[in-house]
């Protein structure tokens, strides 16, 4: 059976009746609220972001936890805060990942955290440099229930994955993820679908069709292509590929560069899914990644109360309003993955 068909099949087993319905109700609200201009809202988020950690053993250089350049603090997600924020949206939450910034692995508790959501039949997914994905980790991650796991790949030999991923190593990845796909198969199980995510950057563009090959002799399910969000793009960048299909920006004839995305007066983002950061507070997006636009905080509010309001209902609408004017949709480029 095809291994994304699989991956689909255990999807849409998590969906319940209420779950679709938040889902239907949440479709219809961001319908209306297109049509009218205004923030309604009648449902829970679909999908939500946690950020485990801050913290990560990288230093990439388009990242801000590999910059080390955050205003917020650097630290591990309390699994009181995380249970209780579970417990409140269980019923009617489809997709759960366990990523914003950092690395997951680095929380000492993170597979503990991935096993509770999943016994709550939540679709639970994660994005990890692999670095720590040893046999022990490896098999303890099959077991907890993660259905997708997505590995950062993005070089095929260490001269050129370095280039990106500074101070990584990628035997370790390719290690890491043989470690999986070997517990995968000693424990019977189809989860979690592994998609080896390749961020297409210049220096490592020439290495597409080898990551194919890489892929399909480990076995992993999947490979992604993913565009590189470029912080000062306007005046081009070496790391810019040259293949127009794999960059988020264009050269204009003043030989600056711009988004190729036209900027629209709405964002389905804002009524299905939101982040939730280590420390409890509530951003519209992984675009905020140094949480500037903090719509509240978990620790002094219930999910609920925060979702519905005012201050969350005032920024809903200002995205159908003049979504031009927030600062961390200028460089938004929804729609960045190219499927291998």
């Amino acid at each position: 059976m095809n291994r994304n068909f699989t991956d689909g099949l255990n999807f849409f087993s998590k969906v319940t009746t209420k779950r679709a319905w938040n889902a239907l109700v949440n479709v219809s609200s961001y319908i209306e609220s297109k049509i009218t201009g205004k923030s309604n809202h009648r449902a829970l988020p679909i999908a939500i972001s946690i950020e485990p950690t801050t913290s990560c053993n990288l230093r990439c250089p388009e990242c801000p936890s590999g910059l080390r350049s955050f205003t917020r603090p650097t630290g591990m997600l309390d699994d009181k805060l995380y249970k209780q924020v579970i417990d409140e949206l269980s019923e009617t939450l489809l997709y759960l990942i366990f990523y914003f910034q950092g690395e997951p692995y680095l929380h000492p508790k993170f597979l503990d955290l991935v096993r509770y959501a999943a016994n709550k039949g939540i679709y639970t997914a994660t994005s990890t440099n692999a670095h720590y994905l040893n046999d022990t980790n490896a098999k303890k991650t099959v077991e907890s229930g993660l259905d997708r796991m997505i590995i950062s790949i993005d070089g095929t030999t260490q001269e050129v994955y370095e280039q990106y991923r500074i101070g990584g190593n990628l035997s370790k990845v390719i290690e890491g993820t043989k470690n999986i796909v070997h517990w995968k198969r000693e424990l019977k199980s189809k989860t979690p679908h592994i998609i080896f995510q390749f961020l297409v950057v210049k220096p490592n563009e020439h290495q597409l069709e080898e990551v194919r090959q890489l892929a399909k002799e480990i076995g992993v399910d999947e490979v992604a292509f993913k565009t590189a969000q470029i912080y000062d793009y306007e005046h081009g960048s070496n790391l810019i590929p040259s293949i127009d299909k794999f960059s988020r920006y264009k050269q204009t004839p003043d030989g600056t560069y711009q988004i190729k995305n036209k900027l629209l007066d709405n964002c389905w983002k804002m009524w299905h899914s939101c982040v939730i950061t280590w420390d409890g507070l509530v951003v519209p997006c992984c675009f905020d990644k140094d949480g500037e636009y903090r719509l509240g905080d978990l620790k002094k509010q219930t999910f609920k109360e925060l979702w519905q309001s005012k201050p969350y209902k005032d920024f809903r609408k200002s995205l159908t309003n003049a979504r031009a004017e927030i600062e961390m949709c200028k460089n938004c480029t929804e729609g960045t993955k190219v499927w291998g």
